[in-house]
């Protein structure tokens, strides 16, 4: 059989063309989008999860292409590139699913993209640009260093990058002392005609000399320019985000993540174990709810939603986690694990007995289009599964943090629940913001008294009683005022505002570009044109505790489909993490890039090169 599929955005619906060799009697069309969808014309909605549905189609004839048009539910929602098209679609024939062919090219295109700007001549073809260059005239030839105790994750990364070897006999001593007023991650490097020497501040500070001369030798040439550096970072929390749970990312991909996050002297992952779609980790205490989610697709717990298609997803199982974290380790990466609550919790609330009110009669709606994505705090379950998944969870990562997630809980929610109203009178609380608070606050204090330190999205401190408190670091996301609040009130932040540092956003309004657009769109500069302490709020410097970039994998059916809205954004976040204030702006960072260019294309990751 030859089945045929075409999309394209019709102004702002979508028109979809569906051809067939032989005759197909009232197949069912199953595909999802990046929202709620709804039917125009074409065929009958018959199912809806989320961004996911089935359409009724009728009878298709042979050689005949039968049109379906389809918009979003939501108006608000207007498809803007490639990436609103339908993802993962099948056709549902009695009990046979027959996948269709892509309706248009997924991911990013491969262009030739415009020529970078010159690096000016006082700037070093380094990311992130070092605290302070002093230039002395001259060059050193440099290939190796010779072998030298603490540099061997340095070596194992550039053999795995398919660099030459940075560690050989024969190679340039690098004279090596100490001064611990440089701080752990701090170094001094010294590149002479004579020779090679370095203060450091620790070992994170030598590994960070080392990549320093790596790259230095990868983009200069072999030639080191003569001069000093002195190096320190501005944060302590430079991170990279990954969202595992809509797109189950191989952990292959993860380690060649944490290489490329080890150059630009990235030192947090935060990586996303579960939504509304998928519990990923193969935990002891739970083991229905990575068993029964952690794949979606036809026949499964959770529909294809978010281009699951007839079936996608994996588990990270113990000795995989223990992969990650001996690259990490290696690398001077620290590891994050998030396990969302209270809401995003679609696929836990579908697996587990027990985590709602029976006697719920709410009809509230997640951003996504879920009608019971959200655990009861008032449920005696919610307790009995939270409480032990989160401290195992969290005890299989020696950083000794957990984020527990907490955005985008849906307006309204539990309002329908007479348990939650007895709840919220007992406990003085009005609001679902100050039930969501005093859930949270539960959760990380039990965690707290255990010795691990809790994080969470920017909505855990609302509430009445301040929020989650208990020390939680919070990630401010949706831009940074709610970071200013939340630093006024006590708590460190990190900054990761979407309209700037959100990697699964497109580059550009361009309709054949590729990604998100709920926050604007993210060009190279942008990611360089904000400060982590704005303007005006000078106050809470001692309280940022850094920047972070995510990438969230609604659109991603494929791990290298990631990869060009990464790269070269990436170099951003690094610059933005390290550098002093205001020293890599739009053009200079669009120079950095041109350089970086050969060296993404040396280690084999895509970077996107324009619309």
């Amino acid at each position: 059989m030859s089945l045929t599929f075409a999309a394209r955005i019709d102004g702002h619906r979508i028109r979809c063309e569906i051809g067939t060799d032989r005759p197909l009697p009232a197949p069912v069309f199953c595909f999802s989008l990046m929202a709620a969808p709804a039917v125009v014309s074409g065929g009958v909605l018959v199912r809806r999860v989320a961004g996911y549905a089935e359409v009724a189609l009728p009878d298709l004839a042979a050689g005949a292409v039968h049109e379906l048009m389809l918009e979003h539910a939501d108006p608000r929602y207007l498809p803007r590139n490639r990436a609103w098209l339908p993802l993962g679609a099948y056709l549902r024939l009695g009990r046979d699913c027959l996948p269709l062919p892509p309706g248009s090219d997924l991911g990013l295109r491969e262009g030739a993209g415009p020529d970078a700007p010159k690096l000016d001549a006082d700037r070093l073809p380094l990311v992130p640009q070092p605290s302070d260059w002093r230039a002395s005239g001259g060059t050193l030839g440099f290939a190796a260093l010779a072998p030298l105790a603490g540099l061997e994750g340095l070596a194992d990364l550039a053999e795995r990058s398919g660099f030459d070897p940075i560690i050989a006999p024969g190679g340039l001593t690098l004279a090596v002392t100490q001064d611990a007023a440089l701080g752990g991650e701090g170094y001094r490097l010294t590149i002479a005609p004579s020779g090679l020497s370095v203060v450091v501040g620790g070992a994170t500070g030598l590994h960070y000399a080392g990549v320093t001369l790596l790259t230095l030798r990868e983009t200069c040439g072999g030639q080191l320019p003569c001069g000093k550096i002195t190096d320190t970072p501005r944060f302590g929390w430079r991170g990279q985000h990954l969202d595992c749970a809509r797109h189950f990312f191989g952990v292959d991909f993860i380690l060649r993540l944490l290489d490329l996050m080890a150059l630009l002297k990235l030192n947090r992952f935060h990586w996303h174990l579960s939504d509304d779609e998928a519990f990923r980790l193969e935990v002891e205490s739970q083991p229905r709810l990575w068993q029964r989610t952690a794949f979606r697709g036809e026949g499964e717990l959770v529909p294809g939603v978010f281009g699951g298609g007839i079936r996608a997803g994996g588990s990270y199982s113990k000795a995989e986690v223990a992969r990650v974290l001996a690259r990490a380790k290696a690398l001077k990466i620290e590891v994050l694990p998030e396990i969302e609550v209270p809401a995003h919790s679609h696929g836990t609330v579908k697996a587990l007995p027990g985590l709602r009110d029976p006697g719920d009669n709410g009809e509230e709606a997640s951003v996504q289009g879920y009608i019971d994505n959200i655990v009861n705090p008032a449920m005696p379950a919610t307790w009995e599964v939270l409480q032990p998944l989160t401290e195992e969870v969290a005890a299989l990562f020696p950083f000794g943090m957990i984020h527990l997630g907490a955005d985008e809980a849906p307006h309204g929610a539990w309002d329908g629940s007479p348990a939650v109203a007895a709840l919220k009178a007992h406990e003085g609380l009005v609001t679902s913001d100050d039930m969501q608070g005093w859930m949270l606050a539960k959760l990380a204090s039990g965690l707290v008294a255990k010795g691990w330190r809790v994080a969470a999205w920017e909505e855990a401190a609302k509430g009445v009683q301040g929020g989650i408190g208990n020390g939680a670091l919070l990630f401010s996301w949706t831009g940074q005022g709610p970071g200013v609040e939340a630093a006024r009130r006590g708590h460190d932040v990190v900054m990761c505002p979407a309209q700037s540092a959100y990697f699964d956003l497109a580059h550009t309004d361009h309709p054949d570009d590729w990604g998100a657009a709920w926050a604007g769109f993210v060009p190279l500069e942008k990611t360089v044109e904000w400060d982590p302490v704005p303007k005006g709020a000078e106050d809470i410097a001692p309280r940022i505790a850094g920047v972070q970039a995510c990438f969230w994998g609604e659109f991603t059916t494929e791990d290298w489909q990631a990869e060009g809205m990464i790269a070269p954004r990436i170099l951003g976040i690094a610059t933005k993490g390290w550098e002093p204030a205001g020293r890599t702006d739009g053009a200079a960072i669009r120079a950095l890039a041109g350089a970086y260019g050969p060296l993404f294309d040396r280690i084999g990751w895509r970077r996107y090169r324009g619309a």
